[in-house]
């Protein structure tokens, strides 16, 4: 395989088949910077609107709009050349029509140049799919515990307890997926729920604080290296605590530029030399 090969952007056919085999490494990216330090480990970058919480200080992300996920997804873009990159379509964007879903996903992949979009729902939102799919726009579906609904669902809490709620979601994951979406998020979802739909769906799902049996696995960011502290959820992984090493780095900047020890003789411009000063 040639050094151009290897470094080509995993496609959305290529994560359909993942179904059964590797597991899919997924993190979500809302800057050009972080996407960049991500992309050589992971098969998808997910630009969700998780982002209003997350950079933003939102209380849910009912407040994102289309223009920041665009202007996000367009920066997640830029900084990566490996990862297949979707991006969320946000609250009231979609929900309308299949007509509406297509002009705000249309809007989505032409300015930011993503591979696909994901839109929360189950079986309300099989017609969308359908009518996305057919042209041209591939969907990642999203159940469970959908944030987008937190008002209807009364907050954030584990979907699948119950045998009416289960039943409901399995409903609209098998509804979606018919409907032709190449992979579909379970999210804060019971483990063995999300386990049995692993089990009995064709195309790929992605767990977040559903099952490692599920086909890939996906996180915010922000939430695994300790950007993001104002809640923790169950599900979440703790891989760094990259705040505490920010705060320290304040810190140290802080205390130099109070002493006068920054900015040093090496970080200021020494005027030329007057020889080579030009004649008047």
């Amino acid at each position: 395989m040639s050094v151009q090969d290897s470094r080509r952007r995993v496609t959305v056919p290529e994560l359909t088949a993942r179904k059964g085999g590797t597991p899919i490494v997924s993190l979500t990216a809302y800057t050009t910077p972080m996407a960049r330090q991500l992309d050589p480990h992971v098969d998808m970058l997910l630009v969700g609107d998780s982002l209003g919480m997350v950079l933003y200080g939102m209380d849910s992300t009912l407040p994102v709009t289309l223009d920041m996920m665009i202007a996000h997804g367009a920066a997640v873009v830029r900084g990566s050349s490996h990862a297949c990159v979707v991006v969320d379509l946000p609250f009231g964007s979609y929900q309308e029509s299949p007509e509406a879903a297509f002009r705000s996903a249309a809007r989505v992949m032409a300015e930011t140049g993503c591979a696909a979009v994901k839109l929360e729902g189950g079986a309300e939102m099989a017609r969308t799919v359908e009518f996305l799919v057919h042209r041209g726009i591939p969907v990642l579906g999203h159940v469970g515990l959908t944030p987008q609904s937190v008002n209807v669902l009364g907050g954030y809490r584990a979907r699948g307890r119950s045998g009416q709620e289960g039943n409901a979601i399995a409903t609209g994951a098998f509804a979606i997926a018919e409907a032709g979406a190449f992979a579909i998020v379970i999210e804060g979802t019971v483990e063995t729920l999300a386990r049995q739909l692993t089990a009995d769906l064709s195309v790929p799902t992605i767990g977040i604080g559903g099952s490692p049996a599920c086909d890939g696995q996906i996180l915010v960011t922000e939430d695994i290296v300790g950007l993001f502290n104002d809640f923790t959820p169950k599900f979440v992984k703790r891989y760094a605590d990259l705040s505490v090493q920010i705060g320290q780095a304040a810190q140290a900047y802080a205390d130099d530029v109070r002493a006068r020890r920054f900015p040093g003789p090496e970080h200021v411009f020494a005027p030329k030399p007057s020889g080579n000063t030009p004649n008047a």
